[in-house]
């Protein structure tokens, strides 16, 4: 402090005390994908199912649109801070239809457009003469409704003409999905929620792009994102896999995007069934966006640091193809998958719907504690939370007090984890040896620590022998 002249008496607070460390948010999706209303590469949060209206509903069928899906499944298992990014342009990714003929026959007088999310709806009749929206008719134009009404012109029983504009997620290509940074800086797919933390203050720890990620030039960019942003990405097989493709797709002379080895992205199989409204049936989606529903509830329920193994999925009737699962069998197809590495659902009798796995895909090439979902995740949660709030510290001129503060916060916060089982142990030190002079001079201040998450347990071994010892007891108490 400046020595200015004080013929009298001061206070001078001195900040050099422990701070409270703040764990950062886990449970946030990064969902990009197509969605038939709603802004376009722009990072939205969606906190809540009303919240998710905005992109439309699956109502009327979803026409190849994943956002809506993905938010149900996601709000199925009731929680879940969402970051959307629809990149599908409706003034870009777009089809026209000329003279669809309409047939108003029904009780309502209420018919459907072959296609959903339309716009410049013109309605005729046959001889071209134009109805009038609001005084002929209504329309919905996300399902793609259209409501004669009964004081208008339509007949009843009538068939008229509709020629429309519709949005079209076939016109998009992968690429556009990956996306990237133009010219003035806009980022747009998966590239844009990099711009997460500057608009929100956090970032997704969970990536998705259900239907897209099946192919291997999405897959990839989403897991070298997740990498950078300390992520999940969950990844599906396409429909259609069979165990057989699942297995040999970990290895080179697979067929699917599945010969990943990182911490940082978990395979899902198979896709699993949701039963339609609309066609009154099951229809099938990707296992990842329900997987993203479990880790978010489980998140919220027990903590960062439990496993969403073994947790129930929640709106799903079945899978996609029945697989073998038994808790004691290491030859069932569950088993056989976990074993390389792939999260899959577990069905057997009286058990429900499960997610089934552990491991990310880094495993088996890797065996270490990384190589567990939770394990990863909780370390990466640790370091994101003491990064963001060391930044109070930093600037302050470095002495033994502000080594001491900064030592305090981190061991204080370990024994908050520890308290909650978030850690078995941790401990923050200050080593000498490796703080050189040459270092400190620079600014340069080396804080080492070393944390122990706790393991899922995955494996319960009991260990049993027959014994003849407690015949003597058969006996006792039963001769006077």
């Amino acid at each position: 402090m400046a020595a200015n002249f004080l013929h009298g008496v001061e206070t001078v607070e001195v900040k050099n005390g422990s701070v409270p460390i703040t764990v950062v948010k886990s449970a946030v999706v990064g969902l990009v994908g197509t969605a038939p209303t709603g802004p376009v590469n722009e990072p939205t949060l969606v906190l809540s199912s009303d919240d998710a209206a905005l992109f439309g509903s699956t109502s009327g069928g979803t026409d190849g649109f994943t956002i809506p899906q993905a938010l149900d499944a996601i709000y199925d298992h009731g929680y879940g801070t969402i970051i959307v990014v629809n990149v599908l342009d409706p003034a870009v990714h777009c089809e026209a239809v000329s003279n669809e003929e309409l047939f108003f026959t029904s009780v309502n007088g209420r018919v459907k457009l072959a296609h959903t999310a339309v716009r410049d709806v013109a309605l005729t009749d046959a001889d071209g003469s134009a109805y009038v929206e609001g005084e002929d008719y209504t329309l919905d134009p996300a399902a793609g409704l259209i409501t004669r009404l009964s004081n208008g012109a339509i007949p009843a029983g009538s068939a008229a003409l509709a020629s429309y504009v519709f949005a079209d997620p076939s016109k998009l290509k992968a690429g556009e999905i990956i996306g990237g940074v133009d010219a003035d800086g806009e980022a747009s797919g998966l590239a844009a929620l990099e711009n997460c933390y500057q608009l929100f203050g956090f970032e997704p720890k969970i990536l998705i792009a259900p239907g897209w990620c099946t192919q291997r030039s999405v897959a990839a960019d989403m897991v070298a994102r997740a990498e950078k942003l300390k992520a999940m990405a969950l990844i599906d097989a396409p429909i259609g896999t069979t165990f057989q493709e699942a297995v040999t797709g970990r290895g080179p002379a697979g067929t699917i995007n599945f010969a990943f080895a990182s911490q940082y992205a978990a395979l899902c199989y198979p896709h699993v069934k949701v039963y339609s409204a609309d066609l009154d049936a099951d229809a099938l989606e990707p296992l990842s966006q329900r997987l993203a529903g479990v880790i978010c509830k489980t998140d919220n329920d027990e903590g960062y640091w439990k496993s969403p193994s073994n947790e129930a999925i929640q709106g799903i009737t079945g899978v996609e193809l029945p697989l073998s699962a038994k808790i004691d069998d290491p030859q069932s197809q569950v088993n056989l998958l976990n074993e390389q590495g792939i999260v899959t659902v577990f069905n057997s009798y009286g058990s429900g719907y499960k997610v089934w796995g552990n491991r990310s895909c880094a495993y088996p090439s890797e065996t270490g504690m990384e190589t567990f979902i939770s394990v990863r995740r909780t370390k990466d949660i640790i370091d994101e939370s003491i990064r963001y709030s060391s930044a109070q510290f930093i600037d302050r001129p470095i002495s033994n007090p502000l080594i001491d503060a900064i030592l305090e916060s981190v061991n204080g916060f370990f024994r908050k984890l520890i308290g909650d089982g978030a850690l078995l142990g941790g401990l923050a030190w200050y080593d000498t040896n490796r703080n050189a002079e040459e270092e400190l001079k620079k600014g340069h201040l080396l804080i080492s620590y070393k944390v122990t998450p706790p393991p899922p347990l995955e494996r319960l071994t009991y260990e049993t022998e027959i014994t003849g010892e407690y015949l003597v007891m058969l006996a006792s108490g039963n001769n006077e």
